[in-house]
């Protein structure tokens, strides 16, 4: 199928893509989990009906399997635009590879070593951290500005010293759809010879991931909100990698990057799968190189604000209702993950009255308990995540369930 990267999206093309949506109904979740590419699936089938088998072998099945895994991180390598793709990483889930980094840092950490987290992030981002303060390790907290919704760089400073080891940022809050300056905030790290972990994943489905511009450490995000299967990628500097300690067995040394992060091996047949992600986006911007996905991303990105502007404008309009986070959707950084509550409305009740219209949104903290509970909001938030094979007539039709609430 030729879908071109001119502005508007081909809407039905798009669409046609992701078997999941010809079942009746609209799915503005996807900040959970989005739609997934009928390419992809049709590449895991293909992986375990013609390549199943351990890589390693001299024969020509084992010999195919290994060429898959390659091709997948040269994959992601272009998706992310890495260096080397011996500087991909895959895993289960962002939680699964968070996890892995801190453990793997363990060997570098000494008691009285500082990390900075923040007050926006998912829970992925913060409770790995956290849980190394029984190594005497110190956390810091980096709080959100709760009349910008933001992260200000400028707080940063104060919080940074000489015993700062690593920095711990979202790229996107998943409920407030910020869009932190991860270049400023690389900067300031790195001035103070720290390091930076990005969790990209609210940010990943929406815009093209630049490592080498944005100077980040490490960057971790999960396949399964970027129209994939339920996988995760993380990055790394390569020389970073090498300083980690090994999670794997014993002859696997400090040398081999990325294997020595990845115990029991890659899951191949899910890691196959990044190659139909990367090509699809590639399509959406005519070509098949880094500038065409660029170009993809561009494309998906302008539809969205689009979606998001119809419903935000609805939004500012109610007089009972409160936006968390910036409500402008021409914003260049906002994404189109939209979180809200109605005057004398559980945010469950709003999600429950939505439900029969075959409309999926959902309510709660989205495992950003920390920002919930600081914003001193029970019941968590309502919250609309769309992407760029949503529609405006799909936004129309959640404005008319949302209106016929209180009618």
């Amino acid at each position: 199928m030729n879908i071109s990267a001119n502005i508007p999206l081909d809407i039905e093309a798009v669409r046609s893509r992701f078997p999941g949506l010809d079942r009746g109904w609209t799915y503005f979740d996807n900040a959970g989990g989005s739609q997934i590419l009928g390419t992809a699936v049709e590449r895991i089938s293909e992986f375990l009906l013609t390549r199943n088998v351990q890589i390693g072998g001299s024969y020509e099945t084992s010999l195919k399997a290994a060429e898959a895994l390659r091709e997948s991180r040269e994959a992601a390598r272009l998706f992310v635009n890495a260096q080397r793709s011996e500087e991909i990483v895959f895993g289960g889930s962002t939680t699964v590879l968070l996890n892995l980094l801190a453990a793997s840092m363990l060997g570098q950490l000494s008691e009285g070593d500082e990390i900075i987290v923040t007050g926006a992030d998912h829970e992925s981002n913060i409770g790995p951290w956290m849980r190394l303060r029984d190594r005497g390790i110190i956390i810091k907290t980096w709080p959100v500005n709760q009349d910008s919704w933001t992260l200000e760089p400028d707080q940063l400073d104060g919080l940074l010293s000489d015993r700062t080891r690593l920095v711990c940022v979202t790229h996107v809050s998943n409920v407030l759809g910020q869009i932190n300056p991860i270049r400023e905030i690389a900067d300031k790290v790195h001035g103070a010879n720290a390091r930076l972990c990005v969790d990209g994943v609210a940010f990943a489905p929406h815009n093209a991931i630049d490592v080498q511009a944005l100077d980040v450490d490490y960057y971790v995000f999960s396949l399964y909100k970027v129209y994939g299967p339920h996988h995760a990628i993380m990055y790394g500097k390569y020389d970073n990698l090498r300083e980690l300690d090994g999670q794997y067995h014993y002859f696997y040394d400090r040398d081999v990057v990325p294997g020595k992060l990845e115990p029991g091996n890659a899951n191949y047949e899910l890691s196959w799968t990044v190659p139909a992600l990367t090509n699809y986006i590639c399509e959406l911007g005519g070509g098949a190189d880094r500038s065409a996905l660029e170009r993809g991303f561009s494309a998906m990105a302008t539809h969205e604000r689009r979606l998001s502007d119809r419903l935000l404008s609805y939004l500012r309009g109610r007089n009972d209702c409160t936006i968390y986070g910036n409500s402008n959707a021409q914003a260049e950084d906002r994404v189109a993950t939209i979180s809200f509550r109605l005057d004398g409305l559980a945010s469950g009740a709003v999600c429950r009255a939505v439900d029969p219209h075959k409309i999926a949104i959902r309510h709660g903290d989205f495992h950003a308990r920390r920002l919930i509970e600081n914003l001193n909001l029970d019941g968590g938030v309502v919250r609309v995540s769309m992407v760029h094979y949503n529609t405006l007539e799909e936004v129309d039709a959640l404005i008319t369930a949302i209106d016929a609430i209180r009618a």
